[in-house]
């Protein structure tokens, strides 16, 4: 196999989108010792990506090797991978990017006075002569992919791809807190950090609002050592949380260490929150593996139990020292009193007397040695009623907690061959047809196969959503001025998705109006959000489309129609007329696909006859 291919198979593992140039050769450039990292990007580097140091530098010849396959100066002999101190050792990516792009390097090794200039295209050295340029590296990535059309043609919008770099760029600047940034693109300066503390670069690109919400950790055993920062409870975010783990300058993914944090959060945030986190781990580089994946993200620690527990421990520890966590103080003289709490009366197990001289193999009429006979003497129970419990006090929220386990559980995934069968037919005009509402939640009726069972509140969804969406493509939205507009912040990479979605919001019923920085205004909403969060309405919807979604538009409008229609469904708990009953039945029943919600809950169910039968 010729080595060019050879190279364009591997740069499917190395190099999957634009931001994984930014990271390898950002991460090189720490490697060589750099403190200031200049990046420039055009059209979301799918036509250039330069990135220009002040490192050591490379030799005429070390800079013509650098580009050959598994070529590396990082390490010499295998016992080099257990004491890896670089971010690079494999010798993959620069191979990689100069197989599916055109490179430009100039370079000048440190105490040299005359560096060099390099031009390859597609793993093709075309020239190499000496050049005057700076100490260090410029490296110049064009045309990102222009050889493999099938990888470029499955990139994302350019805003999304750029919310990609941004990310990938917050994660290198945090953990190089000591190293100056600058991040361009088309024109414009996106970031210019300079150096600082892990604070202050925290604060450079999330934000000042997040400077008071930060509470420093830092604990140090024969392990490891934990530094940086974590979040305060009533700061967790439902999405988008800023959850970060470093180990020796690299950044990581670690679900284990990643549960050892929340479970220290259990009784402090609502369940579907999750803390903010900054976490730098210093171990010995010969108790980790980092070589499991070409990215690099994936790590294998050899203590990893013991040091899940010094992470609970050490956020226990911070939360607690800093009293975030509620706590009562019983030596203090005017310590508030133990409150008390009515907990229903628990029964003592009934007190049983035995006979002890029954015998059970004793036939009927034999006696024995006391003259008694064999038949069974009664037991006496000594369970008395007024010792029982209040269990309608104890079980008032059994049947609650029970539907919301229900509901989670009988969710099916959209579009299923489940999601768009039909249910059977019912003649909702028949106006002799009974319709009951039992337990002021589900409607019942008589359907041709049985008895049909439907959802109120989850049928209301399913129709409201459906006019939702039909006035949004017929363009009949009708935005709704809200009195004092609400100022939402979004980070750089949620400002690249925004911007992109505007347009469609604006189709949707929304109005918004960009202030400075990452602040956006909202002066108008669609009718019906009242009492929805729109701060976390878009960053949902930013959320959904930052993933990469096939139809911008049908998504934008699919999330907001949703949201709109669980807020205004009828509630659980209403009691309707036979005329509200009727109506409900007779617009959820001429649905295209009325069987599950559009987020894939089951809306209603039919009680055959054969199932009535066998309760018989």
């Amino acid at each position: 196999m010729p080595d060019s291919v050879a190279n364009q198979i591997a740069a499917g593992e190395v190099i999957q989108r634009p931001a994984s140039v930014i990271k390898e050769l950002v991460e090189n450039a720490i490697d060589a010792q750099a403190t200031n990292v200049h990046i420039v990007l055009k059209d979301a580097g799918r036509t250039l990506i330069q990135v220009i140091d002040n490192g050591v530098g490379m030799s005429d010849t070390d800079a013509r090797l650098a580009f050959e396959r598994h070529s590396t100066s990082k390490i010499r002999q295998a016992q080099d991978l257990f004491e890896l101190h670089t971010m690079g050792f494999r010798g993959e990516a620069l191979a990689s990017i100069a197989a599916i792009s055109h490179i430009e390097l100039r370079t000048c090794a440190r105490g040299n006075q005359l560096g060099t200039k390099l031009l390859i295209n597609a793993s093709h050295c075309e020239s190499q002569e000496p050049d005057v340029c700076p100490v260090g590296c410029n490296f110049m990535v064009k045309d990102l992919f222009f050889n493999v059309p099938a990888r470029r043609k499955f990139l994302k919008s350019n805003q999304v791809e750029l919310s990609n770099i941004i990310k990938e760029f917050e994660k290198l600047a945090l953990v190089n807190y000591n190293v100056e940034f600058t991040l361009t693109h088309n024109g414009n300066v996106l970031y210019k950090l300079g150096q600082g503390s892990l604070r202050q670069r925290i604060v450079a690109l999330f934000g000042h609002s997040l400077d008071q919400q930060l509470i420093p950790l830092a604990i140090e055993t024969s392990l490891v050592k934990i530094t940086g920062f974590i979040g305060k409870p009533e700061n967790a975010r439902k999405r988008n949380a800023l959850q970060y783990f470093f180990v020796n300058g690299r950044y990581m993914r670690h679900p284990y260490f990643h549960k050892a944090v929340n479970s220290c959060y259990l009784e402090l945030i609502p369940d579907e929150s999750q803390p903010n986190y900054f976490l730098i781990f210093d171990v010995d580089p010969e108790t980790i593996d980092v070589n499991i994946h070409p990215t690099k993200t994936e790590i294998k620690f050899e203590n990893e139990m013991p040091i899940w527990q010094i992470i609970s421990a050490a956020v226990k520890e911070t939360l607690g020292k800093f009293s975030v966590v509620p706590s009562i103080d019983f030596d203090k003289e005017d310590a508030p009193e133990i409150p008390s709490f009515n907990l229903p009366h628990v029964p003592k197990p009934p007190a049983i007397s035995m006979d002890r001289s029954y015998n059970p193999f004793k036939e009927d009429g034999d006696s024995d040695s006391s003259g008694r006979g064999n038949s069974p003497r009664p037991i006496e129970n000594h369970y008395s009623n007024s010792a029982l419990p209040n269990w309608e006090e104890l079980y008032k929220n059994f049947e609650k907690a029970k539907q919301e386990s229900l509901d989670e559980s009988d969710s099916e995934p959209v579009g299923s061959a489940q999601n768009t069968a039909m249910l059977p037919v019912i003649d909702v005009k028949n106006e002799s047809l009974s319709i009951l509402q039992l337990n002021n939640r589900y409607i019942v009726t008589i359907a041709s196969d049985g008895l049909l069972i439907v959802d109120q509140h989850r049928a209301h969804v399913a129709v409201l959503y459906d006019r939702l969406l039909q006035q949004i493509d017929g363009m009949n939205v009708v935005s709704q001025r809200v009195l004092f507009p609400e100022i939402v912040h979004f980070s750089q990479s949620q400002n690249a998705v925004f911007e992109e979605i505007e347009p469609e919001l604006e189709k949707a019923g929304f109005a918004v109006s960009r202030l400075s920085g990452g602040d956006w205004s909202i002066n108008s909403v669609p009718p019906g959000l009242d009492n929805v969060d729109v701060r976390e309405l878009l960053n949902e919807v930013i959320s959904q489309v930052g993933t990469g979604v096939s139809n911008l538009k049908d998504k934008v409008y699919e999330r907001i129609a949703m949201t709109i229609a669980t807020r205004a469904a009828i509630p659980y708990g209403r009691e309707l007329n036979d005329e509200e009953k009727r109506t409900l039945l007779n617009d959820w029943h001429s649905l295209k696909s009325n069987k599950y919600t559009p987020n894939g809950k089951l809306i209603a169910n039919v009680l055959s006859i054969d199932q009535v039968a066998k309760m018989f």
